[in-house]
């Protein structure tokens, strides 16, 4: 038989069955053809060795969007790049980045432990039987995966869970992450836009690489820690001048780890009850932060010494401007005790959720109590001093976009003499001309060392001075 001639039998052959079978549903009952479609499905999954498991965008009876497809469709957006011919582009919800996917009724393949499966996209139009006022499509969309019966189990455990597991964390990697601030037992946020980087953050390598491989570490010891017992939850405590970089270091770490920004003030919340229920009320992935906790509340032993002469003063006041007094004072002093901030840190309302860093900052470390600082409630301590010469080559690279100079020796001596922080480096060296000359900004910083030197000098005579022995 010729090829024309074979195309030409198989087309009558299909048309003649397209006949038959549009007379068969015409004239037959539709309990008969309902039975007929059962026992032809029954009869095709026999002889078919593949399952199909179908995962549709809407779910429920409010039709909210499915978790599972959005995490699918996370999941499948890099393999759609690469695999599909025909693509859909949008761009992310309150972002910039171009989101590719899947377009309707395309199908990729992926391969998980040497087991070859398919994805496919689709979609079936809905007949609206009544008027809606809600602004819903009557396009249902789904996804199909496809696989071989003898995978079942693996398919359905160890794949479905590492499919939404990865989708999950593409979704939390390309969201526009947030800056919270409390008022009261509420929060309230805006979008974190801040550039820094360990990269540009201006401290020791060394240091900075211990603790880059620290934050990684926690981020990637989930199972770690379930497995000792412990909540996912990690404390830092950032310690050092003013200026030397410590809210820089938290937002670099936030970048780092593609995490939230939680800024507490203390002061807001009323009580531990509100404390715990701002707990709650943080996600996972999350950086906690209370900046300067030494002026947040009375934590220090030096603070409780100023409250105890207050509370003697008090008693000494006529009765009714101590009423006066704590009317006053009402609903404008925070009521959170040590005891509560402590339970926030490691009790038990500290397991709710995973995955948090708990940052505290202070310009002097010695007036904390000691129980709020000790390890495994501040696991990781670090110290942020003064301007050092690696510190400030790392600035002048980014202000300046030098990395040596005939000045470079100048500077580097000057430094070990005198005690600058990088906040007064950096307003050195940023630019102030459009000329940009280097060397103008370095002899001003230079003018600013020798500054630092004479005036530290004359302290230290003073001091000298001071402690002398006078002779009669």
């Amino acid at each position: 038989m010729k090829p024309g001639d074979m195309f030409t039998y198989i087309g009558s052959i299909i048309a003649s069955f397209m006949f038959f079978w549009a007379m068969f549903e015409r004239y037959f009952p539709s309990q008969i053809i309902k039975q007929f479609e059962k026992y032809s499905q029954r009869l095709v999954t026999t002889i078919y060795p593949y399952i199909q498991i179908t995962f549709h965008e809407f779910t429920g009876e409010r039709m909210m969007r499915s978790e599972a497809y959005s995490a699918i469709e996370n999941y499948l957006s890099s393999k759609a790049s690469t695999q599909a011919k025909r693509l859909k582009g949008d761009i992310a919800k309150n972002n910039q980045s171009l989101v590719l996917s899947m377009d309707d009724h395309e199908e990729v393949a992926d391969e998980f432990n040497g087991i070859k499966l398919w994805w496919a996209s689709g979609k079936h139009a809905m007949k609206s039987q009544s008027i809606s006022f809600n602004n819903m499509t009557d396009e249902k969309r789904y996804y199909k995966l496809t696989f071989h019966k003898y995978h079942r189990d693996m398919i359905l455990g160890t794949y479905l869970n590492y499919v939404m597991k990865e989708g999950n964390d593409i979704k939390v990697k390309n969201r526009q992450r947030k800056l919270y601030t409390n008022n009261g037992s509420y929060w309230s946020h805006v979008v974190f836009q801040h550039p820094a980087t360990f990269q540009t953050l201006a401290m020791e390598p060394k240091e900075k690489e211990l603790i880059i491989d620290d934050l990684i570490t926690f981020s990637k010891s989930g199972e770690f820690y379930a497995g000792i017992g412990r909540a996912w939850k990690r404390g830092y405590l950032l310690y050092g001048p003013p200026g030397t970089g410590k809210s820089t270091m938290i937002a670099a770490m936030a970048n780092l780890l593609g995490y939230d920004l939680y800024d507490l003030e203390l002061t807001n919340v009323k009580d531990n009850t509100e404390l715990r229920k701002l707990l709650i009320e943080t996600s996972s992935k999350s950086i906690i932060v209370i900046e300067d906790i030494d002026c947040s509340l009375d934590l220090t032993g030096q603070r409780r010494k100023k409250r105890g002469k207050r509370e003697e003063e008090e008693e000494e006041k006529d009765p009714r401007q101590k009423q006066q007094g704590m009317e006053e004072s009402d609903g404008k002093n925070s009521k959170v005790t040590l005891s509560g901030l402590l339970n926030f840190i490691d009790g038990l309302w500290s397991a709710c959720g995973g995955e948090r860093l708990i940052v505290f900052t202070t310009n002097y470390v010695e007036k904390l109590d000691p129980a709020l600082v000790r390890k495994g409630r501040m696991d990781k301590h670090i110290e942020l001093s003064y301007c050092g010469f690696e510190a400030f080559k790392l600035l002048a690279k980014n202000y300046l976009k030098i990395e040596s100079h005939h000045l470079f020796g100048t500077i580097c001596e000057l430094l070990k003499e005198t005690k600058i922080t990088p906040a007064e480096v950096a307003e050195h060296l940023m630019p102030k001309t459009s000329s940009g000359d280097a060397e103008l900004y370095l002899k001003s910083l230079i003018q600013a060392l020798q500054l630092a030197k004479e005036e530290a000098n004359l302290k230290y005579e003073e001091v000298a001075t001071k402690s002398e022995p006078t002779l009669n």
